[in-house]
């Protein structure tokens, strides 16, 4: 007889609730955690993600899971280590965030690690709107655990033919492609924003692909993981898609708005506010010559104009490509 997998899906959002659907797509008995249940309409949809009815195979909860095959931890990241605290560890925890924590300089798998160190973990990422995942239109990802049979044989839970699940490895590159997407996704709406065009914007996005792949060496990851669905993937949808927020914001930025000002006028949390001063932080720490993270971390607190800007990364030298 075969089982049925269990899936738990902790935080209500539009990714969470997602999330969900394509489990329960894939076939799972899904359970979706969220701080208030009671807010899910008489017609079984959720408010942030709304249009998507919710089938009788999502049960929305308030109750934490006690038992489940794997656990898809769907918070912000800035919220990932109290949310998880609560969480029973009965199964596979994945992180279905992306960013850095801004108090400690720590990526998901690293916070989950110090709350949960006996238990197996791993992060989802890859571009994907939520909306267009819960439509089901065709999406790929990838999630990575320490050890590739692991993430395959968890990836398998989530897999179906219009949902791509691909297994990793490298959670470290993964990881600094989802944290870092967010900021380049700021640098390149500013390009944008400011009139700089498109053939700026593109030089952009390419160039933050080595700046990256440098990170991620120096973090112990692959810098090939980089020219996959969590690097150049994640980066060419959220920085030219206006489903964006932090593409949005860049473009806000660009056009003369303040950053918090631009921050406040969007519907959700642009994730690139926080995670670009962290990820600056994270690349000095390692002495890693990142000009557009810093850029960016300059252009958020206010320090810089986006003139300046725009002057500072021009004039950088010009070496070989591949140096």
């Amino acid at each position: 007889m075969t089982h049925t997998a269990r899936i738990a899906v902790i935080g209500a959002g539009a990714w969470g609730t997602a999330l969900a659907l394509q489990a329960a797509r894939a076939g799972a008995e899904v359970c979706l955690w969220a701080r208030d249940p009671a807010t899910m309409s008489a017609g079984r949809v959720m408010p942030r993600l709304p249009g998507y009815a919710l089938p009788a195979a999502i049960t929305v909860t308030g109750t934490l899971p006690r038992q489940a095959d794997l656990i898809l931890l769907a918070c912000p990241t800035q919220h990932l280590r109290a949310t998880a605290r609560t969480v029973p560890p009965c199964a596979p925890m994945i992180a279905c965030c992306k960013g850095i924590e801004q108090a400690t300089g720590l990526m998901p798998l690293q916070v989950l690690a110090e709350l949960f160190p006996h238990s197996m973990l791993g992060v989802l990422s890859g571009p994907n709107f939520a909306h267009e995942v819960a439509a089901g239109l065709p999406a790929a990802a990838v999630l990575a655990c320490a050890e590739r049979t692991q993430a395959r044989r968890l990836a398998d839970l989530l897999t179906t033919p219009a949902f791509r699940l691909y297994a990793s490895d490298d959670p470290t590159g993964v990881q600094i492609g989802g944290a870092a997407k967010n900021v380049v996704a700021i640098a390149a709406g500013a390009a944008m924003g400011a009139r700089l065009g498109e053939n700026a914007r593109a030089a952009l996005i390419t160039r933050s692909i080595a700046e990256l792949g440098r990170l991620s060496h120096a973090l112990g990851g692959r810098p090939e993981t980089l020219s996959g669905l969590a690097g150049i993937g994640d980066l060419l949808l959220t920085c030219t898609g206006l489903a964006s927020r932090n593409y949005r914001l860049g473009l806000a930025i660009g056009n003369g708005t303040p950053a918090q000002e631009a921050a406040n006028a969007l519907e959700g949390v642009a994730e690139g506010m926080a995670t670009a001063p962290a990820l600056h932080d994270l690349a000095r720490r390692h002495g890693v010559n990142a000009p557009v993270i810093a850029t960016v971390a300059s252009l958020l607190a206010g320090t810089t104009t986006m003139a300046d800007a725009s002057r500072q990364l021009l004039a950088r030298p010009v070496g070989h490509e591949f140096a």
